[in-house]
């Protein structure tokens, strides 16, 4: 399976200690440059920058097709864009991404996009982790992962994870 990430799933497992789940999960995950270069932006180092660079299951790419990533960069950021032409590139099965038009854009071009919560679902569902709520929680008070109140009961709901009164 070829899995292409973003920054954002990156960072928010990173932030909760969970990172490991991708390779668990996929074996191994590829990157854009520019996905590298937002890890790895301004003064600090930001959460997965130093798992990614030690991780020799994640691939780094520089992305071919230039001129994709210019109509894409209208819409989308720099990271974004590229991930989505790296994906594509690698005829990617899965491509990780938590941002709402980027996930569009994915369908778009026929590419199967997953956010963060996804990836907990079906961390769950192989018994890779026992629960997901206390990840979703980490993910909203560590990572300042906004999940609304709706979508948070959804994901606990499809989890099997909702409290009985």
């Amino acid at each position: 399976m070829i899995v292409v990430s973003n920054t954002s799933p990156i960072t928010s497992l990173a932030a909760v200690g969970q990172f490991e789940l991708l390779q668990k999960l996929y074996g191994e995950i590829h990157i854009a440059d520019a996905v590298w270069h937002e890890l790895n932006h301004g003064e600090r180092r930001h959460p997965g920058s130093h798992e990614v660079e030690a991780a020799a299951w994640v691939g780094r790419h520089s992305v071919s097709n230039q001129s994709l990533v210019t109509v894409l960069r209208r819409d989308l950021d720099q990271g974004e864009s590229e991930t989505l032409a790296l994906a594509i590139e690698l005829k990617a099965d899965l491509v990780l991404l938590d941002e709402q038009e980027g996930r569009h854009a994915a369908m778009r071009f026929g590419l199967r996009p997953l956010g963060v919560l996804g990836v907990l679902l079906q961390a769950k569902s192989l018994g890779v982790i026992g629960k997901v709520r206390p990840l979703l929680n980490a993910l909203r008070e560590q990572a300042g992962f906004f999940v609304g109140k709706s979508l948070y009961q959804q994901i606990l709901e499809q989890a099997d994870e909702v409290e009985k009164h």
